[in-house]
């Protein structure tokens, strides 16, 4: 049987509107649930309840994805229980349907971050079996040999498992530190950061610029915008994927 919600949220999930909008419109009596006028945006409603809003049918989610440049000190949630800011801040006032973060970035990184209300298409970016691969770009303490860079690669014992990079390449050095591209195609939690600890190079600043082709480019830090087709095309998904 599929989770109940309250109407409002149910609306705000089909990608229909806010909820807050969704929340004037029960109220006004648009919107009728089997065949009732629903008025209390409460109201426990299926996802897959018959709905009619203004006399029209809602059959299915209108999918939305979006793309965000990530600024560092936000956290990837909606809320936060210390009251921290998060990733939905840069939506403020956007009026925007419900959005899930696909995939995250930790506090402290920063880059490309997707959003979606299809669950497919989410899935289709984070599973491991599809191998989507995500470029980093790290600053890191001390300057790193060949063979550190090709550890990476070749992979290190950590939590009693082989964690490696697709590919790493140095892009710059100072005279401290440098940086270096790294391409993963799986998603373990700090994995890039566990890594380079190990060998000794710590980090001290971590930005996703890119999953599969699609590039961050020049979207501004707290930026946000809507996936065209050619950035669906980019990051060359399976088929399980829902449409773009």
């Amino acid at each position: 049987m599929a989770g109940q919600y309250g109407l409002a949220r149910v609306l705000s999930k089909r990608g229909l509107c806010s909820r807050s909008e969704a929340t004037r419109w029960i109220a006004a009596g648009r919107v009728r649930v089997a065949g009732k006028v629903v008025r209390d945006a409460e109201s426990a409603t299926a996802l897959d309840a018959e709905i009619v809003v203004d006399g029209e049918q809602v059959e299915l989610v209108i999918p939305l994805h979006l793309m965000l440049n990530k600024r560092r000190g936000l956290i990837t949630t909606r809320m936060d229980e210390h009251g921290r800011a998060t990733v939905y801040d840069c939506f403020a006032g956007a009026g925007l349907p419900w959005v899930a973060p696909v995939g995250r970035l930790d506090r402290a990184s920063e880059g490309l971050l997707l959003f979606s209300n299809d669950p497919a298409f989410a899935a289709a970016i984070t599973e491991p079996q599809h191998g989507i691969e995500k470029t980093y770009h790290v600053q890191v303490e001390g300057l790193p040999a060949a063979e550190a860079l090709a550890a990476l690669e070749a992979g290190l014992p950590i939590d009693g498992e082989c964690w490696r990079a697709v590919r790493v390449r140095e892009l710059r050095r100072g005279a401290k530190n440098c940086w270096l591209e790294i391409v993963l195609d799986e998603g373990r939690n700090r994995q890039i950061r566990r890594m380079l600890e190990a060998l000794g190079y710590p980090v001290l600043r971590l930005v996703r610029v890119a999953i599969g082709r699609l590039q961050l480019g020049s979207l501004g830090k707290g930026e946000w915008r809507v996936l065209e087709d050619a950035d669906i095309a980019a990051l060359h998904l399976p088929a399980v994927a829902g449409g773009g």
